[in-house]
């Protein structure tokens, strides 16, 4: 029974253009995954889901395996994670290989440790969870957000907590976007994550980083180097 890591990475990313394997801070982003799951000694295979021949090609030179090339049916930018991972599970099942878990660990979360993905690791089995995926805490209670209304106006999303302190509000929390332990059966059958099969692993803000657009990749490269200097400092 094996434990894989799958990095699901399309080739038609339209925010940022050729995204997977533009360079951040000195490699192609799909490096810094590759790079933490090797690390992480968690992994029989670490198999690269693409339908591109480019990122293909970056990810074999990285360590990574490409077994196959993702079917263009689940390559458009409507396919989420769930059937992504279950055909690559399905795949290798088929190809001799037996997987008891997968970590769908995402292409584009540079700040995606070693450390974190054998804790996920070491949580999952000492559960009897379907899931453990890596999330974080909202800077701002998420109680007393507001909206702009069609007006120009503000309006809040939940009125009753306008005289509610912080402090007394429930911490709220939102997926980090790193990484997805999961059971093999879990995967092929698409179970929900967000769910109360699912077990948190918490991470400090400041190793979350959403890249969607070119201001989100100028700041995620700063603090990248910050926390690298921060650490060869030490």
């Amino acid at each position: 029974m094996s434990q894989v890591a799958i990095i699901p990475a399309r080739g038609g990313s339209k925010r940022i253009p050729r995204k997977n394997v533009k360079e951040f801070c000195g490699k192609p982003m799909i490096a810094w995954s590759i790079e933490a799951a090797k690390a992480s000694g968690c992994f029989d295979k670490i198999i690269v889901s693409t339908d591109d021949r480019e990122i293909a090609e970056a990810a074999e030179h990285w360590g990574a395996e490409v077994p196959f090339l993702r079917p263009n049916e689940l390559a458009d930018d409507y396919t989420g994670t769930l059937p992504v991972i279950r055909h690559a599970v399905q795949w290798l099942s088929e190809h001799e290989v037996t997987v008891a878990y997968a970590c769908c660990v995402y292409a584009t979360a540079p700040f995606v440790t070693s450390e974190d993905l054998l804790r996920g690791w070491e949580l999952i089995q000492k559960s009897d969870a379907s899931f453990v995926f890596s999330v974080t805490s909202y800077a701002f209670p998420v109680q007393r957000a507001i909206r702009i209304t069609e007006e120009g106006r503000v309006a809040m999303f939940y009125p009753e907590h306008f005289q509610t302190r912080s402090q007394d509000l429930e911490d709220a929390w939102h997926d980090a976007g790193q990484f997805y332990w999961g059971k093999a059966e879990a995967w092929l059958e698409e179970k929900s994550i967000f769910s109360a099969d699912s077990v948190p692993l918490q991470l400090p803000r400041h190793r979350v980083q959403d890249i969607d657009t070119s201001e989100d990749w100028a700041r995620a490269e700063w603090l990248f180097k910050a926390m690298q200097a921060e650490t060869e400092a030490q």
